[in-house]
């Protein structure tokens, strides 16, 4: 999504998520004054294990947040039904 401010467009939509694997595989250019492939390669891999932790949490979160949902519901459902007013007045 596009949005504009002061006459300049920029992207409303969160940037697209990065995953375990992206991580790993990433590859940099190599410099003069580079740095140590293994320790850029052991970092990827815990930032790689860190995403998968995550990402396995907000799944599992999600899920729990849709069964509370329906399970508030039902109890709205059945509270509703067991408050009605007696046909005979006003509520």
């Amino acid at each position: 999504m596009t949005a504009h401010r002061s006459g300049q467009p920029y992207l409303t939509a969160p940037p697209a998520r990065l995953t375990p694997h992206e991580v790993r595989t990433r590859a940099f250019d190599a410099r003069r004054r580079g740095v140590d492939p293994d320790q850029v390669r052991e970092f990827q891999a815990r930032v790689a294990d860190e995403l998968t932790e995550l990402h396995r949490q907000v799944r599992l979160l999600a899920q729990e947040n849709d069964r509370l949902k329906r399970a508030l519901r039902d109890w709205q459902t059945m509270h509703a039904r067991e408050c009605r007013p007696p046909n005979d007045g006003h509520w």
